[in-house]
């Protein structure tokens, strides 16, 4: 009897993480299209298709909520950059940006970029949680920069990704503020510069 009752609880436990995880991409979708403007418990339980309380029920709070939501949304990013740059591809730092940042013309790209943008602005006003996702996330980009460069050994890595980031960064900023023309003749800028 005892083993029934383990293992109907393992169903529905596998059950459970099944649902939330389909809760997730739903949210993930949500804020992509939405941006955190949309981030109520009201318009997130809205935007998955369940109640406030159901919503509840598949995480402990909002701040779980929006964590997980951004960490698939992260994952996704990764996953897009790295089919556009596999890994085991290595790049010197001036190719490496010439591609990333043809990239961030790209639809998919773009989203992630604008929606990034959002969540940079909501860790500067110091909201949780993120300030903390931020910080992970960067430090995610961060590495995978860096596992990507051909560099001279007494080349401080670290730097050298961060500095790439930035200009990425910078080009989803011109984007938004200056509009995709002004975007589009930075990009043009980057690949004709010899970096």
């Amino acid at each position: 009897m005892v083993s029934e009752c383990s293992e109907c609880y393992k169903i529905q436990m596998s059950i459970r993480e099944a649902q939330r995880e389909a809760v997730i991409e739903l949210l993930a979708e949500h804020l992509l299209e939405n941006g955190l403007a949309a981030t109520s418990l009201r318009q997130l339980a809205a935007a998955a298709g369940v109640s406030d309380r159901m919503l509840l029920y598949y995480f402990k709070d909002k701040a779980e909520v929006l964590s997980a939501t951004l960490g698939l949304i992260a994952s996704n990013m990764a996953a897009t950059l790295a089919a556009a740059l596999p890994e085991g591809e290595m790049f010197t730092p001036g190719e490496l940006l010439q591609r990333a940042a043809a990239m961030t013309k790209q639809k998919a790209m773009s989203r992630f970029m604008r929606f990034w943008i959002q969540v940079v602005a909501a860790a500067a006003k110091g909201e949780v949680p993120f300030t903390t996702i931020a910080a992970q996330i960067m430090q995610g980009w961060q590495l995978w920069v860096e596992s990507r460069l051909i560099l001279p050994s007494d080349v401080d890595r670290r730097a050298v990704a961060l500095a790439i980031i930035a200009t990425i960064d910078g080009l989803a900023l011109i984007d938004i503020c200056a509009g995709e023309d002004a975007a589009t003749q930075a990009r043009l800028a980057l690949t004709s510069l010899s970096v």
